[in-house]
């Protein structure tokens, strides 16, 4: 792991804490991008949230996710 490069357990607990927003939207963007949002800020993003999530994290869980989901199809 480089300092670059997001913990791989963290990654793959938030691609599998993104999955309890399917129930909203099934869109594995959005769900990622929730989990990392909560992780990073403490919180949910309100209707108006512009806060920014470091994007090499986000796109770690979001890759995991695929993973996740293509191997159970």
């Amino acid at each position: 792991m480089t300092a670059d490069s997001p913990d791989p357990a963290l990654v793959s607990r938030l691609a599998q804490e993104s999955r309890q927003f399917d129930g909203t939207a099934t869109d594995q963007e959005r769900n990622c991008w929730m989990a990392v949002h909560r992780h990073v800020h403490g919180m949910l993003p309100s209707e108006y949230d512009i806060r920014e999530v470091p994007e090499p994290l986000y796109l770690a869980v979001l890759a995991r996710r695929r993973e996740l989901d293509g191997a159970g199809a």
